[in-house]
């Protein structure tokens, strides 16, 4: 007798966090994936290395088809730690740290503008992510990586409120920068980022916005959390709790 194919378990869901630059997405995220035991795909650190590439090689930023080309030939990875921190490769050298240079934070809005270097990233990104149980965070996950996650949030805050943590989050990285200066590249980087032609920053039309402005780092994961498992019965493993 042959025997009975067993149904094959779904995949675990895909979840998306789109926002702004400083609203936290980031932490958000990553404390998202370690909680759940997901993969945290870190799309704007990749854009972000190959800025740094575009960089180091002199290339303008603007130069659609040289910064396509380094696209193309860049190797890129992420790897997690076993404390849930992102490690950030750049053609086998960890970028983590250069990556979020005051210099990469002025020009990685308009490389990331480049059809090329989207195509390029985008395929790589829904790769990493095929066998589902990931934490997407960057501009268009929701919107065009992954139209069909399960779970969306586009996470904001009050732009005073992304200049401080963003110059917080500077400081402690050691990036020379006055608030006034992080205040003026933000403001640079939301008209970029939603007035581009190519993938602008949106929220899809099925997700979740939340406003942390008032939330804690913690208290935005369990929001996040809680919504998870009210749509998808995910819950967090407790060993990670």
């Amino acid at each position: 007798m042959a025997a009975t194919p067993q149904p094959s378990s779904p995949k675990p869901p895909i979840i998306t966090i789109d926002g702004p630059a400083g609203a936290g997405k980031s932490t958000a995220a990553q404390g998202l994936a370690h909680r759940l035991g997901y993969l945290y795909l870190d799309t704007g650190a990749m854009y972000r290395a190959i800025t740094l590439k575009v960089l180091r090689e002199g290339i303008d930023p603007h130069d659609a088809p040289a910064v396509t080309e380094i696209a193309r030939r860049s190797d890129i990875r992420l790897q997690q730690t076993s404390t849930g921190e992102l490690r950030v490769k750049l053609d086998g050298e960890v970028v983590t740290a250069l990556i979020r240079s005051a210099r990469v934070n002025a020009a990685v809005s308009q490389v990331s503008a480049i059809e090329g270097v989207r195509s390029s990233l985008v395929a790589l990104q829904r790769h990493l992510a095929a066998a589902g149980g990931v934490v997407a965070e960057g501009r268009d996950m929701g919107t065009v990586v992954f139209p069909h996650a399960a779970v969306k949030i586009y996470l904001t805050a009050g732009f005073q409120e992304r200049v401080r943590r963003r110059w917080r989050q500077d400081s402690q990285r050691a990036v020379a920068d006055t608030p006034e200066h992080v205040a003026a590249n933000l403001r640079t980087r939301d008209a970029l980022d939603s007035g581009r032609t190519i993938s602008p920053l949106r929220p899809a039309t099925d997700a979740v916005v939340l406003d942390n402005s008032n939330l804690s780092a913690l208290e935005t994961v369990e929001a996040i959390v809680r919504l998870v498992q009210e749509v998808t019965g995910v819950g967090a493993s407790p060993e990670r709790i």
